[in-house]
């Protein structure tokens, strides 16, 4: 993409953004060593530590207060405040600090938690997702040594992958303490590394355990099979009556939109994705449709015996984690209503079916109107030296919908510091340096543009 003719970052800003890059990019490093999978009981301990970490990292770089709160059950969010100059608006920060499971530390070119620099990319699990948006909040406020133009509140989450369970509890407690003219979401993703976004929707989710049942034992398939069916047969059945012969959706109800958003190269998709030579892409429509106004479901998981130590019996039970994304305008309850009453139609053999609810999250849209995000496109065009693009995004991130609820008088700003490279949720995640520098000189400019 050739450059924009945006003007140049101011030079004193650039300065003060080069010179805590070094000690943000180290500071980086130490939260990715530090495994935070809240999801895992076994990592709780961790990411109460790294919890710690960011609160030391907040009142070094001048926090006025900072406080680890949490709702029953929930896990630690770091709340940090710099108070606002007189007569400047306040500008909520969010990031979280948890991070997914590794999907096999042995998949890994280099171990997760170790950091790990290759070709302009710190790999590493949340080195992107989202531990560098928490540095990214960090090192502006350095940046500005402390004494931000405007007021500012940063909030990072410690629960955003299992879901934000806890999330509407908390707001709920501390919405005083969390209240802002402004969110900036530092969340999402960019379509490149050098073309600079602001997320105008997102997916929703909606994740079902199904279960089906057939036999009230394990019992021996040369003896009884035949006539018996086993579960994990029955399960396969019900599992493909999710997609039609071109990998469409076949879920009646589920809500299908459209977009006028520039199409996808279908190369670079593929490439992005990682699919293998003569793999077809499911489903029609444009790939950005398919992406980010369309629903999307797939199999996360089933509990079956392994290949490996099977034995000769017919199982009783099987289950699997369904998982759906659902498009802007589509409400999560309806969504859970739907994919129900189609597997109880689809249920093959009178096999008796249980389903239930995982987790869901709403979907998000907004109108990115106004001065608020005039200055926000401005200061990412500035940045970057492109012109910033308003981009859909295919995941989920459930508490955009919960902010805009409860402060439904704040801006709503998603960035974010990902591009399709940065793997985030697989194998082998990273960060594109050179665009975390960037994103830093952005929401440097953004704020000081609100001062």
């Amino acid at each position: 993409m050739a450059p924009s003719t945006t003007p140049e970052p101011p030079e004193d800003l650039r300065r003060a953004v080069d010179a805590v890059l070094p000690g943000a990019r180290t500071d980086l490093e130490a939260l990715v060593r530090i495994p935070s999978i809240w999801a895992d009981p076994a990592h709780a301990e961790d990411t109460r530590r790294c919890a710690d970490a960011v609160a030391t990292l907040a009142r070094a770089a001048g926090a006025a207060d900072v406080q680890i709160l949490a709702a029953e059950g929930g896990a630690p969010a770091v709340v940090a405040h710099w108070p606002a100059p007189a007569g400047a608006p306040t500008v909520l920060l969010y990031a979280h600090h948890d991070v997914q499971p590794t999907g096999g530390d042995d998949l890994w070119t280099s171990p997760p938690f170790e950091p790990d620099e290759r070709d302009g990319r710190l790999h590493g699990r949340g080195a992107a997702d989202d531990k560098a948006g928490v540095m990214t909040h960090l090192a502006v406020l350095r940046a500005f040594e402390g004494r931000p133009p405007v007021g500012v509140t940063l909030f990072v989450e410690g629960e955003e992958e299992s879901g934000s369970p806890t999330l509407s509890a908390l707001l709920a407690e501390h919405q005083d303490a969390l209240a802002a003219d402004v969110i900036v979401i530092a969340d999402a993703a960019n379509p490149a590394v050098d073309v600079p976004a602001v997320t105008t929707s997102l997916r929703g989710l909606a994740n079902v355990v199904v279960e089906v049942a057939m036999l009230e034992r394990a019992v021996h398939s040369g003896m009884w099979g035949g006539p018996a069916g086993d579960a994990l047969t029955a399960l396969c059945r019900l599992l493909a009556s999710l997609h039609d012969d071109k990998g469409e959706v076949a879920v009646p109800g589920l809500v299908t939109a459209s977009s006028e958003a520039p199409d996808t190269d279908e190369d670079t998709f593929r490439g992005d994705a990682g699919l293998l030579d003569g793999v077809e892409l499911l489903g029609t429509g444009t790939i950005t449709e398919r992406l980010t106004h369309r629903p999307a479901i797939a199999v996360l998981g089933i509990d079956a015996p392994a290949v490996d130590g099977a034995a000769n019996i017919l199982l009783p039970r099987a289950r699997a984690m369904i998982s759906t994304r659902l498009a802007p305008g589509q409400e999560s309850g309806a969504a859970v209503a739907a994919i129900t009453e189609h597997l109880q139609r689809a249920v093959p053999w009178g096999v008796h079916l249980d389903v239930s609810l995982h987790a869901s999250g709403e979907p998000f849209a907004l109108d990115a109107v106004g001065p608020v995000y005039d200055r926000a496109r401005g200061a990412l065009s500035s940045a970057f030296g492109n012109a910033a693009v308003e981009v859909g995004m295919g995941g989920t991130v459930p508490f955009i919908a919960e902010f805009a609820r409860t402060f439904p008088g704040a801006s709503v700003l998603v960035t974010g510091v990902g591009d399709p490279a940065s793997r985030w949720h697989g194998i082998d995640e990273s960060l594109h340096l050179g665009m975390f520098s960037r994103c830093v000189l952005a929401e440097a400019m953004f704020l000081r543009s609100l001062g």
